[in-house]
């Protein structure tokens, strides 16, 4: 049977590239459309105004998914574009720098959604109102699964029939929910911070890979106890992109697939870049042993 590379009629290597822009284009456009997501959302839950580090919230996504844009760029020029050479002073600073930055902006991420989590957890019951149609004129959004919505007289009876409800920022009082939905947003906020840990986790496992290989190491106990826990990890994602699916959000689970193939390209450079170390030492040792 002909090998997928013959039937399209180019090198493996050509292919390889040509999927992995892809991946990258695509992954691209989802950053354009979390933007827009965050935007919509901030026109429910910021429309007052608010300090700078409650916009970074707003945008916490926004800024996570740049952070990892910058990240996946680095990685792709350690594990592929520079593997073979090394870097010089300048290049070696710039990618440090923007690495860190990177970083602080994954642990805004975190502190975001811890923030969002507390505010869940100790979302406050409303008292003596037993229907939306009473909160008319508060300026007040209703959230349920993530899906937020402006509060009016044409859709107060029809957005929840629940009789007790919740605020979910005080002391803003801009967002409500029902006592129905606030188990599902609570399981929606966890699945996000699992997630993230788990992603920064992979990101630690990539990075010790990256300096292992950085300095000729191929192969060992410790460099296979960090390809086993990614593996795990990746199971993990995969868990949090099946619970999106049943919570119909179909774009987050795009998403997670997305990144899931990006950090697959960075994995298949980092085995090509596994494979000319382990064949250079060959080579030295035939070397070695002809003299």
């Amino acid at each position: 049977m002909k090998s997928l590379y013959s039937m399209l009629d180019m090198p493996k290597e050509t292919l390889q590239q040509r999927i992995k822009w892809i991946v990258y284009s695509l992954l691209f456009i989802n950053f354009i459309l979390y933007f827009k997501t965050d935007w919509q959302v901030a026109t429910h839950t910021m429309r007052h105004g608010g300090t700078l580090l409650e916009w970074s919230r707003a945008f916490a996504t926004t800024i996570d998914e740049s952070a990892w844009m910058f990240l996946l760029i680095i990685f792709e020029s350690e594990t592929y574009i520079l593997s073979d050479e090394p870097l010089s002073r300048f290049k070696a600073f710039l990618m440090h720098s923007i690495r860190i930055i990177c970083y602080l902006s994954l642990a805004h991420t975190l502190y975001a959604l811890a923030v969002y989590l507390y505010d869940v957890n100790t979302a406050q019951v409303i008292k003596d109102v037993s229907s939306l149609c009473q909160l008319l004129g508060k300026d007040i959004s209703y959230t349920a699964n993530l899906v937020y919505t402006e509060l009016n007289a044409n859709n107060c009876k029809s957005l929840s029939s629940a009789t007790q409800f919740l605020y979910l920022d005080s002391p803003k009082f801009l967002i409500v929910t029902d006592n129905q939905n606030i188990d599902v947003i609570n399981q929606l906020a966890w699945v996000d911070m699992i997630e993230a840990v788990t992603w920064l986790l992979i990101l630690f496992t990539i990075e010790m890979v990256v300096r292992l290989q950085d300095k000729g190491t191929a192969s060992g106990v410790f460099l296979n106890s960090l390809n086993l826990t990614k593996t795990i990890m990746y199971i993990l994602l995969w868990s949090a992109l099946v619970y999106w699916l049943y919570r119909g959000h179909f774009m987050f689970a795009w998403d997670e697939f997305m990144w899931i193939a990006g950090f697959f390209v960075i994995g298949t450079n980092l085995d090509q870049w596994r494979d000319e170390i382990i064949q250079a030492q060959d080579e030295k040792k035939i070397a070695a042993i002809e003299l």
